[in-house]
């Protein structure tokens, strides 16, 4: 039987794997600058990968269990690092729009402040699936 508890699992495997992929087409490019098209797809993976973690994360607080003991510590730190992750990813994604947007293509500040925001967003994402992870494999899933 299906349950909103599902949903969440269900979709957090959408904004580590969007996010990985653009941040992997990224570095690539910054090796690559002819290769125009990796920074462009880039971009729209890093937009999908942004809504995707704020859906992700709302299904998190809507719709999961609360945990108590270690398990509990372990979940608290998984919602710290989604936050942060979030946040990241909005603000990455913000600075990118606006770039492209305005046109201010030859910003190279503006685009390594998104590119170092984009890195350590990718690394949230990453720790927060450890967190999460942990609390499947030992927390929840019988030996």
């Amino acid at each position: 039987m299906f349950s909103l508890s599902h949903v969440h699992p269900m979709l957090v495997h959408f904004p580590i794997a969007l996010v990985a992929a653009g941040f992997l087409l990224e570095l690539i490019y910054l090796f690559r600058k002819k290769e125009v098209c990796l920074t462009k797809a880039g971009y729209y993976l890093l937009i999908l990968g942004a809504l995707s973690a704020v859906i992700t994360w709302l299904s998190g607080i809507f719709f999961t269990a609360e945990m108590g003991g270690s398990a509990g510590q372990v979940r608290e730190t998984h919602e710290v690092t989604a936050f942060i992750t979030v946040v990241l990813l909005i603000i990455t994604a913000a600075i990118r729009i606006y770039v492209v947007v305005k046109k201010k293509d030859d910003d190279k500040k503006l685009k390594n402040i998104a590119f170092i925001i984009y890195a350590l967003a990718t690394i949230s994402v990453f720790i927060t699936g450890y967190f999460g992870g942990t609390l499947v494999y030992e927390y929840m899933m019988p030996l």
